[in-house]
């Protein structure tokens, strides 16, 4: 064949391979979530090759013979015909995501691996196949946190500090505190949504450099469902066996380049009268997102949360081993009633630059009867006194940020500012209480007596910045320092002679908090982390000015020095991480059990807090996966009086040094859409009082749980405490007694869920 004759063949072979091209266009989308991927590389069999923008879209040339390869770190690649591509190409998380994207650690996304603090994701995946009716059940997952079960969604917390009530854990939605600075309440975790949660992210040690104050033991981060790029939706209903209901709803879609999601749940609870434990709850979210162009985007968000539920008070030792669970009050109370409007302006101005403004609305309100203000009138055997009371605040308050890229360096750097102005109020009310012989206290008769009547304006304001620099490709330097300035105006409507009677005051707090952190990343999923950082946590405004004459509360500092690693052994089945630290206290406010059984908070000299964190996971074959997470951690007293006795060099009181939980689940291959899993959740003996005289022995239980997914409906029952060990919660012992709030007895929860239509895959 001569010259020309195979040219023409050439060309002609050339124009028909560029004719059977196409275009193929899509969405990459999380299987768990329904939102979009980015940074997943698209590979045809011909060895074309594009990456998904923070849209999770591509674009990639295909011919009718071609495949596409769609893979990511975390998550399961997946392999499709390129002439039959869906709209939507969904992906499923792998179990071990080490290269998930966090948000937590910098308000920017990151990888996990780049970020020099522990942390922890518990993914949409982990809340589908939990179904809990609680969020502890999901929190205590978390290697080194133990948040208690005080009943009905109320809560204390442990992490990195003993168990407690005192303000030492800071809870976000999408990065910005539930409640203001100043204003913390135990319970605070009530007002979060469960039903719109789309993913949690727990910080372990101080993260006052980038969030503030109050982020000491830990900051926890719950991030709003974002709309689904389709028409999606889902109905639920649970019942449980001790009185328990529940109706969970969400529906979301997406047009153009607006989006919304509405999500929400509906709790009630019924039983004995003895028993004093009824509650009910509505939680609603709505989130709405427009994407003016590819450089902007506004997010608003609204959540409505009404609650009320009885309050029990723990039980004497008689009571509770016995399994009697009636309660003593019959009249105690609390409600809750919260509001939150926020908005976040998005703006990319350029590839080295973008901007992110949010403001912010809350209304908050919380309304009790308490259990553990009665004490008894003596000399009166029928009688003893209490109090009603509610506390309340409005916030209007912003947060700025701005980040710029110097890539010439490797680095970047993040800054922002905030102010928050809040005003506060609180009014308690004296009441005189009918008890009955066993200390029945079953009526409540309001006085015209007012114990404490004040308005607190609080003002928050802080500058921070946080440097980013990559010297070289493996190793990451994180710098942070931020700025507090807390300015409290306190107005006293009572006589000096009140309970509350401290005059008209006005307190400042300020702070100082750095970080310095690194990350080493060895590659194949193998490295090192080492930070150091320090929180600060000012008194909460109602024990600085509740009950007392004259404000003496200081504001509460923590040093704190970690270091922690992962490994994934290779085939990826072993993967694990571990964190140790060590973290120094000084003006610790703890809660301490006064002889009448009402509380006060002190302050307790120097503390310290060393512990080490791990957790394990293995998946031994594809349908089994293995996890097990625990903390072995040591509080205690460094320099501590409390009423003229010393107590310096003891562990402190409600301080479990061995915290557990592990969980084996199985997915068979050969019959999708089924699982099974077994759950351990337990600790060790701790002291109940600071003397160390007195000891809880601690607790073990399982927890079992089954599902299964059919086209559009999901069916699950679980059983809470297989054994129906006697468990207590939580135990505290002061010369009023040991007081043990029992823990979950065992129950059954089955529940019923119809998906509405979801894309195909």
């Amino acid at each position: 064949m001569n010259k020309p004759m195979c040219l023409m063949v050439l060309l002609c072979l050339a124009s028909y391979n560029l004719l059977s091209q196409s275009i193929a266009k899509g969405k990459v989308i999380d299987a768990s979530t329904n939102q979009p991927i980015e940074g997943v590389t698209v590979v045809t069999s011909q060895f074309n090759s594009v990456i998904t923008n923070h849209a999770g879209l591509f674009s990639i040339q295909i011919s009718p013979k071609d495949s596409c390869l769609f893979s990511t770190a975390g998550y399961h690649p997946k392999k499709l015909a390129a002439a039959t591509l869906p709209a939507y190409i969904i992906l499923v998380p792998a179990y071990n995501n080490l290269e998930e994207i966090i948000i937590s650690g910098s308000r920017e996304l990151q990888k996990r691996s780049e970020v020099p603090i522990a942390i922890n994701v518990i993914s949409k995946s982990v809340m589908n196949d939990t179904k809990a009716t609680r969020l502890d059940i999901l929190l205590n997952k978390v290697p080194g946190v133990y948040m208690t079960d005080l009943g009905n969604e109320q809560h204390s917390m442990a992490v990195r500090q003993p168990i407690g009530t005192k303000n030492l854990f800071l809870y976000l939605e999408d990065g910005i505190p539930i409640r203001t600075t100043g204003d913390f309440n135990h319970n605070a975790l009530i007002e979060i949504n469960q039903a719109a949660v789309e993913r949690i992210e727990v910080i372990r040690g101080p993260a006052s450099s980038l969030y503030g104050s109050e982020a000491v033991g830990g900051a926890i981060n719950f991030l709003t469902q974002t709309p689904s790029p389709f028409s999606t939706g889902k109905i639920q209903a649970e019942a449980g066996s001790r009185g328990y209901k529940r109706i969970d709803f969400s529906i979301s879609n997406s047009y153009k380049k607006s989006g919304i999601f509405i999500g929400g749940y509906y709790a009630n609870q019924n039983q004995a009268i003895a028993d004093h434990n009824d509650f009910n709850k509505i939680a609603i979210t709505i989130r709405a997102d427009h994407q003016f162009n590819d450089k902007l985007k506004l997010s608003t968000v609204a959540d409505i949360i009404a609650y009320k539920t009885d309050q029990k008070g723990g039980l004497d030792s008689a009571h509770f081993y016995n399994k009697d669970y009636s309660s003593t009050y019959r009249f105690t109370y609390r409600k809750v009633n919260a509001f939150r409007l926020r908005s976040t302006l998005s703006k990319i101005w350029n590839e080295h630059n973008k901007s992110s403004a949010t403001i912010f609305y809350r209304n908050s309100s919380i309304g009790q009867n308490p259990f553990y203000a009665i004490s008894n009138i003596p000399g009166n055997a029928l009688l003893a006194k209490g109090q009603i009371n509610e506390d309340k605040f409005k916030s209007f308050a912003s947060v700025l940020q701005h980040t710029i890229k110097l890539k010439r360096v490797n680095a970047q750097i993040i800054s922002g500012l905030s102010a928050d102005f809040s005003p506060a109020s609180y009014i308690a009310q004296y009441t005189i209480i009918d008890r009955q012989a066993g200390n029945i206290y079953y009526r409540s008769t309001s006085t015209d007596s007012l114990l404490t009547k004040y308005q607190v304006n609080l003002l928050n304001t802080a500058v921070f910045s946080q440097l980013e620099f990559k010297p070289v490709e493996r190793l990451k330097i994180v710098a942070a320092i931020r700025y507090d300035r807390l300015d409290y105006a306190f107005k006293n409507y009572l006589q000096p002679g009140a309970f509350s009677g401290a005059p008209d005051t006005k307190d400042q707090f300020s702070h100082f908090t750095p970080k310095l952190g690194l990350t080493y990343d060895f590659g194949k999923s193998k490295g090192f982390y080492f930070n150091y950082s320090a929180g600060f946590a000012p008194p909460n405004i109602t024990d600085l000015y509740t009950g007392v004459k004259v404000p003496v509360l200081n504001a509460a500092t923590y040093y704190n020095y970690e270091a922690g690693g992962w490994l994934s052994l290779p085939g990826n089945k072993w993967y694990t991480e571990l964190s140790i630290y060590h973290m120094n206290g000084i003006n610790e406010i703890i809660s301490v059990r006064l002889p009448d059984g009402t509380y006060q908070n002190q302050n307790a000299g120097r503390t310290s807090h060393r512990g080490i964190e791990l957790n394990v996971k293995y998946h031994p074959v594809k349908s089994i996966t293995i996890r097990m997470s625990g903390s072995y951690s040591k509080h205690k007293y460094i320099n501590y009086v409390l009423q003229g006795k010393d107590y310096s060099g003891n562990i402190m009181a409600q301080a479990p040094p061995f915290v557990y939980n592990g969980e084996i689940t199985y997915k068979p291959v050969f019959l999708k859409g089924f699982r099974i899993a077994a759950e351990v959740q337990g600790m060790n003996k701790y002291y109940t009082n600071p003397q160390n005289t007195v000891t809880y022995n601690g607790f073990t239980i399982f927890n079992l749980r089954g599902g299964y997914c059919y086209k559009a409906f999901e069916f699950w029952t679980n059983c809470l405490n297989v054994s129906d060990k006697i468990y207590a919660a939580t135990v505290e012992t002061s010369a009023f007694g040991t007081s043990y709030r029992p823990g979950q007895l065992r129950s059954f929860q089955v529940g019923l869920a119809y998906h509405f239509k979801k894309v195909d895959d």
